[in-house]
């Protein structure tokens, strides 16, 4: 399971997301990026990020280390933004966070290159999760000493938001033509025959096995955690191994 810390000190709001998430320091004396339970879409963007992350960096991906974060909401007392309050006031309990990454930029593609195999890597796991939200406009990727570092994958699986039409969604294809790294040539192709094979049933179970029983509890048409881990599992393994047949809007690389 993710590591479990609780928070000390609530910093300020990040703004630039739109579920404001928050910066914290907690009692490992580390610094955090702060994902509510309250905020957006509940719990369900959560085990989103936590799903995918783990199962990025299982497929070596650089994605900053996710903990399970303990908050008292009375740590937001003094915070001055009524949304942020109402934030604090309504996540109460165990919620996630990410290693804050100092030093890094925001990924520009006009300022950073990238090679077409790594954007192919890169394309082809957004491909596998469904990510709808690495746009030119929003990459949500960050450069640290020259290397890329994934984030924020909330807005993936849709599928897990209507459960009786998963299996239909997660047939669909995956249109490329907005990603951020379209233009870079991915060898979409070349990505998929290293890493589809490693997306194994084992892997899928160990990666939803770190998502906290609490965020999985009460779902309707599920009768355990586990049932419902397991549901998340069966769409990724069925898209690893032809979701790239399905990518549209790119040229791959040669």
């Amino acid at each position: 399971m993710l590591k479990e810390v609780i928070a000390t000190r609530y910093i300020t709001p990040l703004r630039e997301g739109g579920s404001l998430p928050g910066l914290v320091e907690a009692d490992d004396f580390g610094t955090y990026v702060l994902k509510f339970t309250g905020a957006g879409q509940g719990r369900k963007t959560l085990v989103a990020e936590v799903v995918c992350g783990e199962l990025a960096r299982r497929l070596g991906f650089r994605v900053p280390r996710l903990v399970t974060i303990g908050l008292d909401p009375v740590l937001g007392l003094g915070e001055p933004d009524q949304q942020v309050q109402e934030l604090l006031r309504g996540s109460g309990g165990t919620n996630l966070g990410m290693d804050f990454l100092s030093g890094a930029l925001g990924f520009d593609p006009l300022a950073f290159e990238v090679g077409p195999e790594e954007a192919g890597r890169i394309l082809w796991f957004d491909a596998l999760i469904n990510n709808v939200d690495r746009s030119w406009r929003n990459p949500n990727l960050l450069v640290r000493g020259g290397e890329l570092w994934l984030i924020d994958h909330g807005a993936t699986m849709i599928w897990h938001h209507n459960w009786p039409a998963a299996e239909k969604s997660a047939a669909r294809p995956y249109d490329a033509s907005d990603h951020a790294l379209s233009r870079f040539a991915p060898d979409v192709a070349r990505a998929a025959a290293e890493l589809a094979p490693l997306v194994t049933e084992d892997l899928l179970a160990e990666v939803t096995a770190e998502v906290p029983d609490v965020w999985l509890a009460d779902e309707p048409g599920f009768d355990t955690p586990d049932d419902l881990r397991r549901a998340y599992t069966r769409p990724l393994l069925a898209r690893a191994a032809t979701v790239h047949e399905r990518v549209t809007g790119i040229e791959e690389g040669k």
